[in-house]
């Protein structure tokens, strides 16, 4: 194991001990939401984006040629994270009138435009031409 995935192990497991010391310590915590939103958490990932995730995979092992298939994976893995967080906010009805810091910006615009450079740079990616790189010379029969 490599120093800094150890190193990031050793980060990632203080940061759950501190979440876990602060969910037990904390009294305005109630512990049964807590762990009804857990296992909310846990069905919707196991029972509806893991499968997702999977078929969209098995689409793209059929009808997309082995050499696009990366970035084709990548582009729209990344799009569906960005389609997660900005959909709520873009398909919010509007700021209240008494508050015009709440969603000030046009959001429906800006998470179309975020995809659509997704978009591009996926194609862009998937377009690409595969490099040759030149086989290293032949070290002989005795190495050197």
């Amino acid at each position: 194991m490599t120093r800094l995935r150890t190193l990031l192990i050793l980060a990632g497991v203080a940061g759950l001990g501190y979440a876990a010391l602060g969910l037990l310590t904390d009294p305005d915590v109630k512990l049964a939401g807590v762990l009804i939103f857990l296992v909310a958490v846990l069905a919707v990932h196991d029972g509806l984006w893991m499968p997702a995730v999977l078929g969209v995979g098995a689409l793209i092992d059929r009808f997309v040629p082995a050499r696009r298939r990366r970035p084709v994976r990548v582009g729209l893995l990344v799009a569906a994270a960005v389609a997660v967080v900005g959909l709520p906010m873009a398909l919010s009805p509007g700021r209240p009138a008494d508050n015009p810091s709440v969603l000030p910006l046009h959001y429906g615009r800006n998470l179309a435009l975020v995809l659509g450079v997704l978009v591009l740079v996926t194609l862009i990616f998937a377009s690409r031409k595969k490099v040759e790189r030149p086989a290293p010379a032949d070290p002989g029969p005795d190495g050197q």
